[in-house]
């Protein structure tokens, strides 16, 4: 259905006869002030549709130049505003100084991985070598454990810095106090007031935290730690304008964690990855530029090559392989082993892909009879791959617009235990539902962000933790209502679809979440030509009464009711919901539509 009656910018003619919407969402118009419309186009020279696209994500024409171009110097925080940081900044140094042996304790995905891989390109700088570590996802589970500090004390480890975990390791961290094992947490993720014991712990989501920069991603939250520590050097006189790290030379390790951990692209975010994009696109880490050309990525990078081709390839070594492969790829200067690596996780990201398809297809034959009025779905199954259930909850999540949690069940363990990922919905906080059912006993641990979650529980529990999560949740997703809608920046005939306007818009991203990519609404067009590619792709042409021809392609959609409905390519209208995209064939660019929902149109 398409509320509100929208129109296209800057006209008058409202877009008629929509009855239904095949993927049963709402589609709705965004709102956006016609005045700073106006304005927004006559003071930066932009395009009335690219104007509103501003508008309507609360741009306003003073705000304008900075989002056109993001500058890190307009948005980035001041490091001492984050409780702690300073004071970690100091302890690095005096580590660094007095050669006291360091480790990087770092989680097992992208953001991980590319914390971990600022840290250590920062101190080789200085010539102090640290050890990487990351547990394994199935022996260790997620974040630090009292064993893990044990080996690295053993090890000869003085000082431990962990990234993107350790804010709600109490039993960790208390276990390093006792061993006299120094602990410096830097992470994103919500956690308890109570704080662990650390040496020092930073964490915009932090309680006591006046950064207000809670939306960072950990890569985001250690490139800013790295600027602490340029500040503190230079206060030292350790750091001369001679031998001072430029740290835009890291500025593309902390955009690919910030792309790949799903953190909303808005302020520094988006400073981040605007010019963390520009200097990948150089591919001078050795490890980023392996994976380039192994994935196939060409021109420009993009949030897509980063997001869809590289990142899941270094996910793949936390998920199905060796935990620790993503962040040796992302340190080493040796060529030979960038591409042995390279290699490896190409390899394992398809192992990952064929588990993955097996689990999404039990998971969601399991959800198909759950009930339709519940707040939230759990799937669970023995012996499910813990390395991919947070990718199907994903994927699920997307098919079902709820929140959805997936559980897998190892019985060999003891106790039995099951491993639960999480993804949620705009305006749903899962992470927060999950650590209320940890605080009410129902969970052995877990923890996580408003759109993402992780837990474990005991697999005789799983009944009483979906009841507990619905009735926690079921308010939030009823006010959510608004924000799953899907949300048009306008309505363009087949015309409108010129290579000027995508490439307008292409220039004045990235866009993400948070900022998301602009959508239009094509009315009343026909399908003339379908095809199902790959899996379960669909390419297709659609045509309008004028017969002027749109291309595009509708990903995962064949087996559902937009791919039924594109592959009968029969006379009837649709209004097609999707976005303008470049698409680069022979040295020919083109204008493609990536169709996102069809609704039927009167004829």
């Amino acid at each position: 259905m398409l509320d509100d009656n929208p129109t296209q910018s800057g006209g008058s003619s409202p877009l008629l006869g929509v009855s239904r919407s095949l993927s049963g969402k709402r589609w709705r118009l965004r709102e956006a002030d016609e005045g700073e419309i106006v304005t927004i186009a006559r003071q930066q020279g932009v395009p009335d549709a690219l104007a509103r696209v501003m508008a309507a994500r609360g741009i306003t024409a003073q705000g304008a130049a900075g989002y056109l171009a993001p500058r890190l110097r307009d948005s980035f925080p001041d490091p001492a505003d984050f409780a702690d940081m300073d004071k970690a900044a100091r302890l690095v140094w005096e580590a660094i100084e007095t050669a006291r042996p360091m480790a990087v304790f770092a989680d097992y995905d992208v953001d991980g991985a590319t914390s971990a891989a600022q840290l250590i390109r920062y101190f080789r700088h200085f010539d102090h070598d640290a050890e990487i570590y990351v547990p394994d996802r199935v022996e260790e589970g997620y974040g630090p454990s009292g064993e893990a500090f044990d080996t690295l004390k053993a090890r000869g480890a003085e000082l431990v810095i962990t990234v993107d975990c350790g804010a709600a390791a109490h039993a960790a961290l208390e276990h390093a106090a006792t061993i006299d094992l120094d602990v410096i947490v830097i992470d994103h993720h919500l956690m308890d007031a109570a704080m662990p014991p650390a040496a020092a712990l930073v964490n915009p989501n932090r309680a006591d935290d006046k950064s207000g920069c809670g939306h960072l991603a950990a890569a985001g939250v250690t490139f800013v730690f790295l600027a602490a520590l340029n500040r503190e050097g230079r206060r030292r006189g350790t750091i001369t304008p001679d031998n001072e790290p430029n740290l835009l030379d890291w500025i593309d390790l902390a955009a690919l964690g910030t792309i790949c951990d799903v953190v909303p692209l808005t302020g520094i975010n988006r400073a981040i990855t605007a010019q963390g994009l520009k200097a990948m696109t150089g591919w001078r880490n050795l490890g980023l530029r392996s994976l380039a050309e192994k994935s196939g990525v060409e021109g420009e990078a993009t949030t897509y090559h980063a997001g869809f081709l590289i990142g899941p390839r270094i996910n793949a070594g936390g998920r199905v392989g060796k935990s620790d492969l993503g962040a040796t790829l992302l340190t080493t200067e040796d060529e030979a082993v960038a591409l042995r690596i390279s290699d490896q996780l190409d390899r394992l990201n398809a192992e990952r892909r064929a588990i993955e398809a097996d689990v999404l297809d039990a998971a969601s034959a399991q959800l198909e009879g759950q009930a339709s009025d519940r707040a939230i779905l759990i799937a669970a199954g023995e012996g499910w791959h813990p390395g991919v259930i947070g990718v199907v909850a994903g994927r699920l999540k997307e098919r079902f617009d709820k929140p959805v949690i997936v559980i897998g069940i190892d019985r060999e363990a003891t106790p039995p235990v099951g491993k639960g990922s999480g993804r949620s919905v705009p305006g749903v906080n899962l992470g927060g539902a999950i650590a209320a059912a940890r605080e009410a006993g129902l969970l052995l641990s877990g923890g996580g962000h408003a759109m993402a979650g992780g837990l474990s529980v005991d697999p005789d529990r799983i009944t009483e933790l979906v009841a507990d999560l619905d009735t926690r949740l079921a308010p939030e997703l009823a006010a959510a209502a608004d924000a799953m809608a899907l949300k048009a920046d306008g309505v363009l005939s087949a015309s409108g679809l010129t290579l000027d306007l995508a490439r307008t818009l292409e220039q004045a991203g990235p866009y993400g979440q948070g900022n998301a990519e602009p959508c239009f609404v094509l009315p009343r067009m026909r399908v003339s030509f379908a095809k199902r590619v790959g899996t379960d792709h669909v390419r297709f042409t659609l045509t309008d009464i004028d017969s002027r021809r749109v291309d595009g392609i509708c990903f995962r959609c064949a087996d559902t009711p937009i791919g039924e409905a594109l592959l009968a390519a029969g006379p009837d209208l649709f209004h097609a919901f999707g976005r303008l995209k470049l698409d680069s064939w022979q040295g020919r660019e083109r204008v493609q539509l990536h169709l996102e929902d069809l609704a039927t149109a009167a004829e």
